[in-house]
């Protein structure tokens, strides 16, 4: 079975034949049938094309790409070397603080008490206070008020 692109072609190269031949104004009547089919075969047959020379930029992308992961890895590196110096200096700091809290925390004895000199305690230069009787009476007011109870 002939394929539809097969039939169509035939089609067309029938249809153009009888539409060269019965035109005059197609080239000359002097033309054999055969020069045409002829004519007609070498413009349905192409030359082989030579393709051209293409570049993809998957070369040059790759080469961008090592650079930044260079730069990328070097930053990296930058902010590691920078956190552990930042630690080492917070550990050194950190141990000098534990060793002034040792060198204080050491328990050390008082010093002795001097008995050449005995404690006399002074009398105060203050006056003696005064003490109060506490009155029971009861005051005038309440008796007034007889909403208050007084007691």
């Amino acid at each position: 079975m002939e394929s539809p692109n097969k039939k169509s072609a035939q089609r067309s190269m029938k249809s153009f034949s009888q539409s060269a031949v019965s035109s005059p104004n197609r080239g000359s009547s002097m033309r054999s049938s055969n020069s045409f089919y002829g004519d007609l075969q070498k413009c349905w047959i192409k030359e082989n094309t030579k393709p051209l020379e293409f570049r993809l930029h998957t070369q040059q992308r790759a080469a961008q790409r090592a650079i930044f992961d260079s730069s990328v890895s070097i930053k990296l590196c930058i902010i590691e070397q920078h956190k552990k110096q930042v630690e080492k200096v917070l550990k050194v700091i950190e141990e000098e603080e534990v060793k002034m809290i040792r060198k204080e925390m050491i328990p050390r004895a008082q010093l002795m008490p001097l008995f050449d000199k005995p404690f006399l305690p002074q009398r105060s230069t203050r006056p003696l206070t005064i003490p109060r009787e506490p009155s029971f009476l009861m005051t005038t007011n309440c008796k007034r008020s007889s909403r208050i109870s007084c007691r």
